[in-house]
């Protein structure tokens, strides 16, 4: 039911690196995951980068917005500063550039969509395209456990996910289950529902589990419940302390 790894790094690096850059998925990787989650955003050109905030302010600084910047202006942005000076000059990525890391280094992705509003469609097709491209041979053979598992908060990005590239998996991202869940997610056709482990409670743990679906929690960085939340079934997690929580965490 999951065949991917049980313990995720966030945005690439937890805290140890500037989330969603390659000096994250390097420090993920000396940490030993082989495992990572990110957000991709499309740039006013329409290509996927991989940032979280719509806005610039938290990790780009100054004022203005990933869905009214070229994609090469975004790559020059320094998205490393905010977190500390070792990393200033770090960029903004292209989600190619990340795929191709990712391949070279064994990394699975959980490629969160994370549509600017307005252009939800369009930034999950665009995703969901560019995956399946890059991942055909392992589409076409069967491995399942090496194709990246998009995710999203956005149903429409979701469902244009599906209708773009039906073969690459998606989950249902959802800060609390409410109580009709089931039916969007089948009709997502997703294969997994990703949540908040604030709000999962164990019997609700095993009702997703029961109804055939993969858990997946975010993002937990205390290793106990860390360890409550694998006893209840759920399947992975991501954690920001990947100091504290290593890829062989039990």
């Amino acid at each position: 039911m999951w065949p991917y790894p049980k313990i995720v790094a966030h945005r690439g690096g937890g805290t140890i690196a500037p989330e969603n850059t390659v000096a994250g998925l390097r420090a993920g990787l000396a940490y030993g995951f082989r495992a990572v989650e990110f957000d991709v955003m499309l740039s006013r050109d329409g290509i996927g980068m991989v940032i979280h905030d719509p806005e610039f302010g938290r990790t780009v600084a100054g004022l203005g917005a990933v869905a009214r910047t070229l994609a090469r202006d975004l790559a020059a942005m320094d998205a490393g500063s905010w977190h500390s000076a070792p990393f200033k000059g770090e960029p903004v990525p292209y989600y190619t550039q990340f795929i191709a890391y990712c391949r070279q280094h064994g990394i699975w992705m959980n490629v969160e969509i994370k549509p600017s509003d307005g252009v939800e469609a369009a930034t999950g097709a665009w995703v969901a395209q560019v995956t399946r491209d890059a991942y055909a041979q392992e589409i076409a053979a069967g491995q399942v456990a090496r194709v990246p598992l998009l995710s999203s908060f956005s149903h429409a990005a979701l469902a244009a996910a599906r209708d773009a590239a039906p073969e690459v998996p998606r989950a249902w991202l959802l800060d609390r289950l409410p109580p009709d869940w089931q039916a969007p997610a089948r009709a997502l056709q997703a294969v997994a529902i990703h949540t908040n482990h604030r709000h999962l409670t164990q019997a609700l743990a095993a009702t997703v589990k029961a109804a055939g679906f993969g858990l997946f929690c975010y993002t937990v960085n205390d290793p106990d419940r860390a360890r409550e939340l694998l006893s209840w079934g759920v399947d992975g997690l991501c954690t920001d302390r990947i100091d504290l929580i290593g890829p062989t965490f039990t």
